[in-house]
């Protein structure tokens, strides 16, 4: 169960936004969103630091934020990791019991699990997660737990998220090296976002969520209860912007204005508006732009996204399975006629995922773009539940001498 009162801090170092969000779980086990803080992302490419020095800068300005809102001192954080570094793919592992029928026992499926983690972890690389999904004893599908099944071998699926050691490195760097705050755990960015907008029945029946972010998209696909497939691909909204600036002929600037105020995922029919440029400055930011040229070029960029995302997921058999359709969150999700656009290429139910049974200020909650630390948040109580743990954090409001903000000691 939760514990009443345990605060968890999720952070998205993203490539548009650094975002920090302080949630608390309350006495009926939901959760309340605190505080959050926010920066302008500097320092991060396609989901990934390059510049610690700057990223880190950007941390500082958003946990402040978050800290203020929240009445907190924040010392430990779970940090939401992406990028085209990252694998995500299943896995089995076989443990043969050494004793002719005898029933399993929790070292055989340790063993199995860990047969599983073991073949999944190439050097360089490093384990963010493992999702065990379920069982075969005797090539039996056993669905939750095989102890005491009496059987002479045990197949353990498990879907591992895999990451590059040093990318992370950087990561953790970035936070670590700019605050005094330790990095609980990293946790992938597009699981984070499933946890925050998906119900458990929703998991259960099976859903697809896809984050539309600016540097990458990431997908998971939650059937029953579990997490079976997911992924980050390296394209996002800055990939549209660089489309536009190149087909348009404009600046990167004026590209990103066009995208955000006549922006479609489809094109409409015989469109041939122009708008004209900009009545200061010279050079190409006043060259005027054909509205129908704009809505192709987004079209075209936010369909082939879609497509390599179904492209990935048609081997798990997650289109056939997702009976509860595709949640859109992430900036893109914004994007008029998106949902139509993931319609066609999906051929299901397309909804705006918007994060469910957690409470706190509306603007936060409506927000497509705030599901990954929301959802941060989410992975640390749901964590905390699992496993012992430590006082989490002591409040410090009423005793003399201590100040007014409580300090999280985990």
């Amino acid at each position: 169960m939760f514990e009443p009162g345990q605060i968890f801090v999720g952070l998205e170092i993203g490539t548009s936004k650094v975002c920090a969000a302080v949630g608390e779980v309350a006495d009926g086990g939901e959760l309340n969103i605190l505080g959050l803080g926010q920066a302008r992302s500097r320092g991060v490419r396609k989901g990934e630091v390059f510049d610690a020095e700057k990223a880190g800068e950007d941390v500082r300005q958003a946990l402040g934020e978050a800290e203020e809102m929240a009445d907190v001192t924040i010392e430990s954080i779970y940090l939401a990791v992406t990028g085209r570094h990252l694998e995500c793919a299943n896995y089995r592992g076989v443990h043969t019991i050494p004793t002719v029928d005898r029933a399993i026992d929790a070292e055989d499926v340790q063993l199995a699990l860990r047969n599983a983690k073991f073949q999944s972890c190439p050097a360089g690389a490093e384990i963010i997660d493992s999702v065990r999904q379920d069982f075969l004893v005797d090539d039996h599908a056993v669905y939750e737990n095989p102890v005491g099944v009496v059987g002479s071998r045990i197949e353990a699926r498990v879907h591992v998220i895999l990451g590059h050691a040093n990318r992370l490195a950087t990561s953790r760097q970035a936070v670590e090296g700019a605050m005094p705050v330790r990095v609980e755990k990293p946790v992938f960015s597009g699981l984070a976002s499933a946890l925050a907008v998906l119900t458990t029945e929703q998991k259960h029946a099976g859903a697809i969520v896809i984050d539309l972010g600016a540097g990458v998209t990431e997908f998971a696909f939650f059937h029953q209860g579990l997490l079976r497939h997911s992924g980050a691909l390296a394209v996002g909204g800055d990939h549209i912007s660089n489309d536009l600036a190149y087909g348009l002929r404009v600046s990167l600037s004026r590209a990103e204005e066009l995208k955000l105020a006549y922006g479609t995922a489809l094109v409409r029919k015989e469109n041939d508006e122009v708008l004209s440029g900009p009545t200061s400055g010279t050079g190409l930011t006043d060259r005027p732009v054909s509205l129908g040229k704009l809505e192709r070029i987004m079209t075209m960029r936010l369909e082939e996204t879609l497509e390599l995302v179904a492209l990935r997921l048609r081997g798990s058999d997650a289109l056939r399975l997702a009976t509860e359709g595709v949640y859109l969150c992430g900036g893109g999700a914004r994007t008029p006629g998106i949902a139509e656009l993931a319609h066609r290429i999906f051929q299901l139910p397309v909804h705006r995922g918007l994060v469910q049974s957690v409470s706190g200020p509306a603007n936060v909650l409506e927000n497509p773009e705030f599901a990954t630390p929301i959802g941060l948040v989410r992975y640390g109580a749901m964590r905390s539940r699992q496993r012992p743990r430590p006082r989490f954090f002591s409040r410090l409001t009423g005793f003399a001498g201590l100040g007014s903000r409580r300090s999280l000691l985990s």
